[in-house]
């Protein structure tokens, strides 16, 4: 997938160097801000309350996952083997 990177949303990796970490607090008030090592984005910085919000909605995610998992296989619409596959990947074996 590609996005376009806004311009107010970069930081030279020297910048946050020169800087420090304060360098990066107002843009995060905006949302995530990527950082630019040798030209390229390399990292994205997320504000702690962005982060909890990421890692709600992956969760959130897997919650449906299963749930959608359990339907099928409750309906007989999943071959064993499927089911015993996702046990496996979501490590729920026990």
């Amino acid at each position: 997938m590609s996005t376009k990177l806004s311009t107010d949303r970069l930081i030279p990796a020297a910048e946050i160097k020169r800087r420090g970490i304060s360098s990066l607090d107002e843009l995060l008030d905006d949302g995530p801000v990527y950082v630019i090592k040798n030209g390229r984005p390399r990292y994205v910085v997320l504000s702690e309350e962005s982060y909890r919000e990421l890692l709600e909605g992956y969760e959130a995610s897997e919650r449906e996952s299963i749930r959608e998992s359990l339907r099928a296989a409750r309906s007989g619409d999943l071959k064993r083997s499927s089911v015993e596959d996702t046990i496996k990947e979501l490590g729920l074996e026990g």
